[in-house]
């Protein structure tokens, strides 16, 4: 009678170690796929962005004939940001593309017919909107990553995670500090 009773529990035990296994697995591979879908929805932003930016640059030419360099620069912050790979390679060159769009809005400034152009205006009025999106993308996608990389650390769940291989994320920053800043547009 105790040889079953030990073996009852021995396969209880065995039991509830499984389920507690494929438990830490499936909450793990949840927040792995939340952390991928807040990539997405950065990606859909960034992607927007660059779609904005010929635009912007297309309808200030005419206005800023001497000012190439300026137009020249966020076409090549908005290239550099649409090869990035990595998470911090985007937040890099994203924080590059925002500095660039910062230092446009300021020459700006000086072309009162360019900030009256309606066209000017909408495209500027659709930039300041996806900025805002991407900044509420990005934290969205930064929590989530701090939600799997809590899981993925933490005992007991880190011993499934490193029996699985799952990796720590990486968070989407900019690193200069001048790049936090949001691009200031003032077209009083």
């Amino acid at each position: 009678m105790t040889m079953k009773l030990l073996l009852l529990i021995l396969l209880a035990v065995v039991v509830a170690a499984v389920l507690a296994l494929i438990g830490f697995y499936n909450s793990l591979v949840r927040l792995r796929n939340q952390v991928k879908n807040a990539w997405a929805q950065i990606d859909v932003q960034l992607k927007r962005r660059h779609d904005l930016i010929p635009n912007l640059v297309e309808t200030a030419k005419g206005y800023m004939k001497h000012e190439r360099q300026t137009l020249e620069n966020i076409t090549q912050a908005r290239s550099r940001a649409m090869g990035a790979g990595s998470v911090g390679e985007k937040g890099r060159a994203e924080g590059a593309l925002s500095g660039a769009i910062s230092k446009f809005f300021l020459v700006v400034e000086n072309y009162p017919d360019l900030k009256a152009n309606q066209n000017f205006l909408a495209v500027q009025e659709e930039l300041t909107s996806t900025e805002n999106k991407i900044a509420f993308a990005r934290q969205s996608y930064n929590d989530q990553v701090l939600f799997v990389n809590n899981k993925i650390q933490m005992f007991p769940s880190n011993i499934v995670a490193g029996m699985f291989n799952f990796k720590v994320g990486e968070y989407f920053e900019l690193e200069d500090e001048s790049e936090k800043a949001a691009p200031k547009v003032d077209f009083s």
